[in-house]
């Protein structure tokens, strides 16, 4: 895996007074979103790492006092190096051994963890861009939860300042590595499917600067795929897998122009989000590529997020559909419920296409074991499949699926609370609501489970909320026709931008 630069540490220095050692623990920007701890590298990079990681361990040890050590992987973008050294710098001033393993997918990294039964923190800021980062944490059994968040959160808050100050001098040593992270994870997929499930099929792995950019060529190699490098890049590029720039499209359009390739894949930056277009270049939405991992394991339990289209209940693959907010630890907390409850054969998804296994799947009498966190993989190795066990194209197997036409971009820059304030009136104010719809066909409901769902009077639907990992409001629209959601998409965010500039530099109302 290429090396990348390292951002120099912003610790604080010996000689800073206690007071100023405080402050820069709890920057006002860093905090939990929808996956995570986010925020901008200078907020992030030092002692706040450094403290979090140390909160996190505490709180780890809490629950399993026999932890010996932590698992710490990362991405590949440009601060990444510096901060997972901060982790690990806590994590032996917490008297454990740290576990260097270097640059990882996020799934390989939770892989690993489980199969040790310990800690792990990836520090990743996934699909943000490069001035930001954060990190992923997750306890022996999988991922933090909401009110693991709050317990972290706690213990950082109580750290004292001879803490703090021992924390920001600690020097940086040579730690434990672990180099078989990657190549577990690969053994996970090819022991399952074998070594010539893919054989005959040509896939383009788009490789920007995504971690797995090496690793998923191996991988899909090693189940017998002819793979094709494309586009690797020498900096880091923050791929959206639910909000695609229209360079991607593009990108991806002229890759599969010449119609060599089954399909082009890729991922986010930290691989636990699937991009995969069919053979004419077309990008699936991630959850239908959920559903084709659905569709090939035969679960009949899908726990998706509200963002997820109404495809999944339309397509007859589930029994049951479990609707979330958005964010993996709500769709795991809803698998965790569904497996008690009694259900089997249970999968999540989210509407960016990463994929989590709640229960173990079958393929061909070989196991694949449940893997409760967000994952790239499944889903472009199951659609996949799906074409090399049908002879179809996959534009013909999406085909079958009632899919309909849905959409989803950003307005970027946009502070939480304009965001909050806009949502607000929207949710408040039914006049104001009701007139905002007009001009597209009028309103006919609202879902506030998370953000505001709005349906229209044809059907179609209208979705805003505010991103829980960037300042940015997020609007996903829904529609019968591709007319109709390119039109729904256009309007949702220019009449999001006029409401925000009118009131950008007035003072916000709470």
């Amino acid at each position: 895996m290429d090396a990348v630069s390292s951002l120099s540490h912003s610790s604080v220095s010996p000689s800073s007074p206690v007071s100023e050692t405080r402050a820069t623990v709890l920057p006002e920007g860093l905090k939990f979103g929808t996956s995570g701890l986010r925020g901008l590298v200078t907020e992030l990079v030092g002692l706040p790492s450094r403290a979090y990681a140390l909160g996190f361990v505490r709180h780890a040890l809490s629950l399993a006092p026999q932890t010996r050590e932590v698992l710490v992987g990362c991405d590949l973008r440009s601060s990444s190096p510096a901060i997972a050294q901060d982790c690990r710098v806590a994590i032996r001033q917490a008297g454990l051994t740290a576990v260097d393993c270097g640059a990882v997918p996020t799934p390989a990294l939770a892989l690993e963890a489980i199969r040790r039964g310990c800690p792990a923190i990836m520090v990743t800021g996934s699909h943000i861009p490069d001035d930001r980062n954060g990190l992923k944490l997750y306890l022996p059994q999988g991922e933090i939860s909401k009110v693991d968040e709050a317990a972290i959160a706690a213990q950082v808050a109580s750290l004292d300042d001879t803490v703090l100050e021992s924390l920001a001098r600690a020097a940086v040593t040579e730690d434990v590595q672990c180099s078989s992270v990657n190549s577990a994870y690969i053994g996970r997929y090819v022991d399952v499917f074998g070594s010539q499930s893919l054989k005959g099929r040509r896939v383009a792995v788009y490789q920007h600067s995504s971690v797995a950019r090496d690793l998923l060529v191996e991988l899909l190699r090693a189940i017998g795929a002819e793979v094709e490098p494309v586009g690797r890049a020498a900096r880091f590029i923050p791929v959206d897998t639910e909000a695609h720039e229209p360079e991607l499209v593009a990108y991806i359009a002229e890759v599969a122009m010449d119609g060599r390739f089954d399909a082009v894949v890729s991922t986010d930056g930290d691989a636990d989000r699937p991009l995969v277009a069919d053979e004419t270049g077309t990008i699936l939405r991630g959850d239908v590529a959920g559903l084709l991992a659905a569709k090939l394991l035969g679960f009949q339990t899908i726990i998706t997020p509200v963002t997820s289209g109404s495809v999944i209940e339309r397509c007859g693959i589930a029994a049951e559909v479990v609707r979330t907010r958005v964010g993996s630890p709500f769709v795991i907390a809803a698998m965790e419920a569904a497996a008690l409850a009694g259900k089997t054969g249970i999968i999540g998804f989210e509407a960016n296409g990463g994929t989590l296994l709640g229960s173990d799947g079958i393929w061909q009498g070989r196991t694949l074991t449940r893997l409760p966190t967000r994952d790239a993989v499944l889903p472009i190795v199951a659609s996949l499949l799906l074409v090399a066990q049908s002879g179809r194209p996959l534009s013909a197997i999406v085909g079958d699926l009632p899919v309909g036409h849905a959409l989803a971009d950003r307005l970027k820059d946009v502070a939480s609370v304009q965001s909050q304030d806009f949502l607000g009136r929207l949710s408040q104010d039914e006049g104001f609501s009701r007139s905002y719809f007009d001009p597209v066909g009028g309103m006919r409901s609202i879902d506030r489970l998370d953000g505001l769902r709005f349906e229209l009077n044809d059907g179609s639907v209208v979705h805003y909320r505010a991103s829980g990992n960037a300042p940015e409001l997020r609007c996903y629209v829904e529609a019968q026709t591709r007319e109709r959601a390119f039109e729904l998409l256009a309007w949702g965010l220019e009449a999001a931008r006029i409401q925000l500039d009118s009131k950008r530099h007035l003072p916000i109302q709470r």
